[in-house]
């Protein structure tokens, strides 16, 4: 197709305005990763047939988008201009939709969302308690657009930033913008994005070249998916923010580190790529201007350490992914010894929303002052995994300084079945498990440092009664032993012997003197380690080891474990007066180890017992017990 100019981008955004008033209504349905697992394919699908069907199909516009949000009552349907919701649809609800609602006019009140089993339905996201207190700035367009097609982000607004950013603002004011925005690096470390890009020009200027911008998409923390969500539901936003990062430091060539294990957000990333190109949206002389940019896309191959940024730089050169001594900065010697702009995935997705907005709107969102010091605050939003042991898992985005409480209990909609809350853990395997007790913590880069934790990329694992906080540290202690790149001796060596304790005091072995050498460990690698992989690894111990003492003790004093998760420290009974002799544990017992004739108490065999939990799953009666 022939290339956009700047006019020719107007035009295409008004036709398809103009197009999208032609039809009656708009049906957007979530087509993220959680979703299609739950046939939200076949229910599009089911749709345009129907439609169809009913000679509708003109009057209606399918449109498969990014997350909707609240991928526990997934798959979401989203009925524009009314802008009504539908929850946990199935395939059986297409027709009721269609002849209830698009042709009486009747929304179907059964598949609205409930607060309560006996609430009143709520047909609006906006009086949804899970959306009442987010607010949308990467996340503004994620179910309003088909990802797929470059039109949809045009018509919405998009690309519009990278024209102001082209014919209004010398680069220098795009520093500025950016700058006084305070925006802080969404990917962990929290570093002052307008710094960065300017450090990284004036050095690229001060050798004669040209610098790179890369954009890490390398997610790897159990639990996260927003930068897989932001990738798979609005990729030209990234793209967009990459063009003025490179506008502003005086960028040609750009790159994506994306993991091979996103096949749908690579897929999408890869087409977004392609589109803008052929629009005239990269390559020369964009949209018939003098700057010219392209992007090309890596592939990780997993590596959880190659999300660290100095290795991410190794790997993309064909290196082994491992750190690089921190006294070399990628804003001055980065990718193939160039100066180097590395943002991760949000941080991009934020600069469209502050180049036409301000950075002073931008900063007036949040905590703290940066206009004092751009380390001083947070400010901005933050888009959250929200998953675990909570009602309303899914991917959100609030204002800094929300509490923790409000994101588990008013967004996240409390703890399923009746249990208590015991910890969250925010900041990913390296990040704090932090107590009830601190739930009034503000979510910014500094208190959740603080208090033992971090910011991280955005993850956020809630945790009920039901979990043992020291198999809790094992668990990620596990993880980052296989992750660690062994380059360093304080996280190669000390994960191993972190690991090794852990394992010990879980097995019911454990001496009160192992407490005292986890924290001297987990100091030495805090303070020790070469990246920031073993500078965080022992956040998870020393957090439990601070909130969640009485824990550890239980396991190596009284070689209990409270929570009756460790195996080697429980057994599995019986209680004769509860057991009807009903069989059904004995029947899903998979050791053979319960016996019993029916109607009459069973027994369970403790030399055969295997300690899975399968009969406690399987009791209706409350008639097995952990002690």
């Amino acid at each position: 197709m022939t290339k956009l100019t700047i006019s020719g981008l107007a035009d295409l955004r008004n036709n398809f305005v103009a197009k999208q008033d032609q039809c009656k209504g708009t049906l957007l349905i979530c087509s993220e990763t959680g979703c299609i697992a739950n046939k939200t394919i076949q229910i599009k699908n089911l749709l345009e047939k129907e439609l169809k069907q009913r000679n509708l199909e003109n009057d209606y516009n399918i449109v498969p988008t990014g997350c909707l949000g609240l991928c526990a009552k997934g798959p979401i349907l989203l009925v524009q201009p009314e802008g009504i919701l539908y929850f946990n649809l199935k395939p059986k609800d297409v027709n009721t939709i269609i002849d209830q609602h698009l042709i009486n006019g009747e929304p179907v009140q059964d598949l609205m969302y409930k607060e309560t089993p006996d609430s009143a339905p709520e047909p609006k996201m906006k009086n949804i308690n899970f959306y009442k207190d987010q607010m949308f700035i990467v996340l503004i367009n994620h179910g309003l657009i088909n990802p797929e097609q470059i039109e949809d982000y045009i018509g919405n607004g998009g690309y519009q930033s990278l024209v102001k950013a082209l014919t209004e603002l010398q680069p220098d004011q795009i520093l500025a913008e950016v700058e006084t925005s305070g925006l802080r690096g969404r990917g962990g470390g929290g570093f002052p994005t307008g710094i960065k890009w300017e450090t990284c020009k004036n050095a690229a200027s001060g050798i004669g070249a040209a610098p790179y911008v890369v954009c890490n998409a390398d997610e790897g923390d159990p639990g996260a998916f927003m930068d897989r969500s932001i990738i798979e539901g609005n990729p030209h936003s990234v793209i967009e923010g990459m063009l003025i990062c490179a506008r502003a430091i005086g960028a040609h060539s750009g790159y994506v580190y994306i993991r091979n294990e996103y096949p749908r957000a690579l897929k999408r990333l890869r087409r977004a790529v392609r589109q803008a190109r052929e629009f005239g949206l990269l390559g020369k002389n964009i949209l018939g201007t003098d700057f010219s940019f392209d992007i090309r896309i890596h592939q990780g191959a997993g590596a959880f350490v190659c999300g660290e940024s100095t290795a991410l730089m190794n790997a993309m050169e064909g290196k082994v992914g491992e750190p690089r001594p921190k006294y070399i900065h990628l804003v001055e010697i980065g990718y193939k010894g160039l100066p180097t702009v590395l943002n991760n995935v949000e941080t991009f997705a934020n600069i469209p929303a502050i180049i036409e907005q301000g950075g002073a709107w931008f900063a007036s969102i949040g905590t703290g002052d940066v206009s004092k010091s751009p380390w001083k605050g947070s400010s901005g939003t933050k888009v959250f995994s929200i998953v675990g042991d909570v009602n309303n898992t899914g991917l959100i985005e609030v204002p800094m300084g929300i509490t923790l409480r409000d994101i588990v209990y008013k967004i996240g909609d409390g703890i399923p079945d009746g249990k208590k809350f015991k910890a969250v853990q925010t900041g990913g395997p390296s990040g704090g498990c932090l107590p009830e007790k601190l739930l009034n913590l503000a979510v910014d880069f500094d208190t959740l440092t603080k208090a033992g934790s971090m910011m991280g990329s955005g993850g956020l694992i809630v945790m009920d009664e039901s979990r043992c906080m020291v198999d809790v540290a094992k668990y990620f202690t596990d993880f980052l032993v296989d992750e660690s790149c062994g380059r360093c001796t304080p996280c190669r060596e000390g994960l191993i012997v972190v690991h090794d304790l852990l394992t010990k005091i879980v097995e019911g072995k454990g001496d009160p003197v192992d407490l005292d050498l986890l924290d001297q460990i987990s100091e030495t690698m805090k303070n020790g380690s070469l990246c920031a992989l073993g500078k965080s690894a022992p956040n998870p111990v020393l957090s439990t080891l601070k909130y969640f003492r009485s824990e550890y003790d239980a396991h190596i004093v009284d070689k209990k474990c409270p929570a009756g998760v460790c195996k080697a420290l429980i057994t599995y009974n019986i209680n004769a007066n509860n057991c009807n002799g009903c069989g059904v544990c004995l029947k899903n017992c998979p050791q053979e180890a319960i016996t019993g004739e029916k109607k009459k108490p069973h027994v369970i065999d403790q030399n055969k017992c295997g300690k899975c939990g399968v009969c406690v799953d399987s009791c209706k009666f409350d008639a097995v017990e952990v002690v």
